[in-house]
């Protein structure tokens, strides 16, 4: 963090985002997956494109590369956005999260045969096991019952994932002239009403019962805090401090989801949670070695 102007961002945006898996969770009581999403994506689009006007520079696509990436944005985001609220609903706050932080793992998985400048190596490919043991250690399949909905739930975050891992590695393929912020909000915004006709589609309710105020309150705290607020922090840490620190949220994401969901839900930390994350740490360890021990060199040697 040496290159940190505000560390206290980064911390909040773990915040942040470790909060929004409980939130999700208590959301789908009432809820249905595809319409939360949708309803949490189209409104922080809008109020995200508040901050790309503020800041200035490109924020319409103009050219080939822009709307290629507002597309990948898009359909990655329905797609990897809508599993997460299917799975979530059969999944614990800190599994979900636990799963997400895979992500950097298969972001690599998918770079290396689709991005040629990639490179190759042993303790690479080495990491991306660990990741995978993880995640399998996370799953926990009952051989007896491969088919029970908690399994499926967590095959389902895995899959979400992936979407967003291939998602991530697809962009780097375009060269658009926006930013990452003014694709973001395009993606939001064309991306949720794409997740509600998969609402209609699926044949969700509009409501499985009654809103309360602390449903109302999980709504409010995903769209203006977790993810119009977040990403604001997320993108000024990104140009404070670049993609391999804050790509470390991830792994503080899921301590605070975990911690929040007993707190506040009374959910239950299985072992094998807890031993799947440090499965799926070592792994990103692995991968990234060379770059954490070239930030970590000044605080060991001073």
């Amino acid at each position: 963090m040496a290159r940190s102007r505000d560390p206290a961002l980064f911390v909040l945006l773990a915040v942040l985002w470790g909060g929004s898996f409980p939130a999700i969770k208590a959301g789908l009581a009432v809820f249905p997956p595809f319409s939360f999403a949708g309803i949490r994506y189209a409104l922080s689009g809008l109020l995200l494109f508040g901050y790309v006007l503020a800041v200035g520079g490109v924020w319409r696509p103009r050219r080939g590369d822009d709307w290629r990436a507002v597309g990948i944005t898009a359909t990655f985001l329905v797609v990897g956005n809508g599993l997460l609220f299917v799975g979530q609903q059969y999944a614990t706050s800190g599994v979900g999260a636990i799963v997400y932080s895979l992500i950097p793992i298969l972001t690599t998985a998918f770079a290396w045969p689709l991005l040629p400048t990639e490179r190759h190596s042993a303790t690479g490919l080495l990491g991306v096991v660990f990741g995978f043991v993880g995640a399998a250690v996370v799953v926990s399949p009952d051989p007896s019952n491969l088919l029970a909905a908690g399994v499926l739930g967590k095959v389902v975050l895995i899959a979400a994932a992936t979407s967003a891992a291939l998602g991530s590695v697809l962009l780097r393929r375009t060269d658009p002239a926006m930013s990452v912020a003014a694709m973001t909000a395009w993606g939001m915004v064309l991306g949720g009403p794409v997740l509600f006709v998969l609402s209609a589609v699926t044949g969700e309710p509009l409501t499985r019962g009654d809103l309360g105020p602390a449903d109302l309150a999980a709504m409010a705290y995903l769209v203006v805090l977790a993810t119009a607020l977040g990403f604001v922090v997320y993108f000024r840490l990104l140009n404070a401090l670049g993609p391999l620190e804050v790509n470390l949220v991830s792994y503080v994401v899921p301590v605070v989801a975990t911690l929040v969901g007993w707190a506040l839900l009374d959910e239950a930390v299985a072992p094998t949670t807890v031993g799947g994350f440090g499965l799926v740490l070592v792994g990103f360890a692995l991968l990234k070695r060379e770059a954490l021990a070239a930030e970590l060199r000044p605080y060991v040697f001073g």
